[in-house]
């Protein structure tokens, strides 16, 4: 017998494609709540097919938060535990027992497994902890986009329990345009907010709208309440990456090295450093910088973490460093690293011909 009723709850909009798969990862839960967005495809036949419970409604103006407190409001009062998940996500079995087997009376919130970026063979890139079940009251939902859930009865009772994880399978299709005006308004409503003025400014450089991303990013430095060091970091590497985009190598530069000193455990402004002195072929550079990086082994459960840190880029830097030194010997090295991260990549292929070729 199940010691907790424990509920599903999720917004949506035009996620036919991903609602049986969904739903056969969160069948286990007691009941399911999906609120509807506007869906002009079958989402809503199909969630009710398996005995879903839908609201349909338009949010206008659109806001993350406030579609993900209907979707709330829609849950039983008398439910112990709630799981927000979204419909590109899926819970690994064994999550309900889990949950059962960890959740206290007192508990709050549970901490979990969140894997935002798998591979073509579902290894994980870029994982983290993430906090979205919780208890079914004192919570809501704030922020325009980037939303979180908020507690308003005082003190929280948090849990980590690893063994939950989710997988995250986007929709690469669908546009995240809304994503710029939503920030824009979040800061406006909460300037002081260290974690979406962070994310506003990065932003700012997806749009490559650089000068707008520097600003916004040096007032999320001085904010007061920006003290996570990865998260500083990680301004620092985007203003360094914009200033390389406006061709100002210099402050560039200076941004990368503020970024190393700040979070010298992260391999990402190392390699970062590395990039930007590829592009200025500064070769022996390249070398230290991604000598450097490679000392670190450390991969931390942070969704600060970049990819290419991580894959064939540190050694195919390397590579071309080595090529462009002369050293056939190293160059060969490390092309064939980076090839056995990336067997079917043709451009690192042609370059270890290209290296094999060359003389001495």
């Amino acid at each position: 017998m199940n010691k907790y009723k424990i509920c599903v709850y999720a917004i949506a909009k035009n996620e036919e494609q991903f609602v049986d798969r969904w739903y056969e990862s969160v069948k286990e839960a007691d009941k399911i709540y999906v609120l509807d967005t506007g869906s002009t495809d079958n989402t809503v036949e199909k969630l009710k097919s398996h005995g879903i419970i839908v609201e349909t409604m338009e949010i206008k103006p659109w806001r993350f938060d406030v579609a993900r407190n209907k979707a709330l409001e829609m849950v039983d009062e008398d439910t112990d535990i709630c799981v927000s998940i979204d419909i590109d996500e899926i819970l690994l079995p064994g999550w309900r027992e889990e949950l059962e087997k960890n959740w206290d009376k007192d508990t709050t919130r549970i901490f979990y497994n969140y894997n935002w970026r798998l591979d073509e063979n579902n290894n994980p890139l870029v994982n983290f902890y993430i906090e979205k079940i919780h208890a079914r009251k004192g919570f809501i939902w704030t922020h325009p986009v980037h939303e979180i859930l908020t507690y308003q009865n005082g003190t929280e009772n948090k849990k980590t329990v690893p063994t939950i994880t989710v997988n995250h399978y986007p929709d690469n299709t669908k546009s995240r345009g809304s994503y710029l005006p939503l920030l824009e308004l979040s800061v406006k409503e909460c300037p002081e907010d260290d974690r979406n003025t962070h994310y506003l400014g990065r932003e700012y450089m997806y749009y490559g709208m650089y000068d707008k991303c520097i600003d916004t990013l040096i007032r999320h430095l001085n904010l007061k309440t920006a003290t996570w060091k990865d998260e500083r970091c990680a301004s620092m590497r985007f203003i360094g990456r914009s200033y390389k985009a406006l061709k100002n190598y210099e402050e560039s530069s200076k941004w990368y090295e503020k970024a190393i000193n700040e979070a010298p455990y992260l391999r990402d402004p190392y390699v970062e450093m590395a990039l930007l002195q590829y592009e200025l072929k500064n070769w022996d550079k390249v070398i230290y910088y991604c000598d450097e990086a490679l000392k670190i082994t450390d991969k931390y459960k942070s969704y600060i973490n970049e990819t290419f840190s991580w894959d064939n880029t540190i050694y195919d830097l390397k590579s071309i460093a080595y090529y462009n030194l002369n050293n056939k010997e190293k160059a060969l090295e490390n092309i064939n690293i980076a090839i056995s991260y990336a067997k079917d990549d043709k451009r690192l292929q042609n370059n270890k011909i290209i290296i094999e070729n060359m003389k001495g």
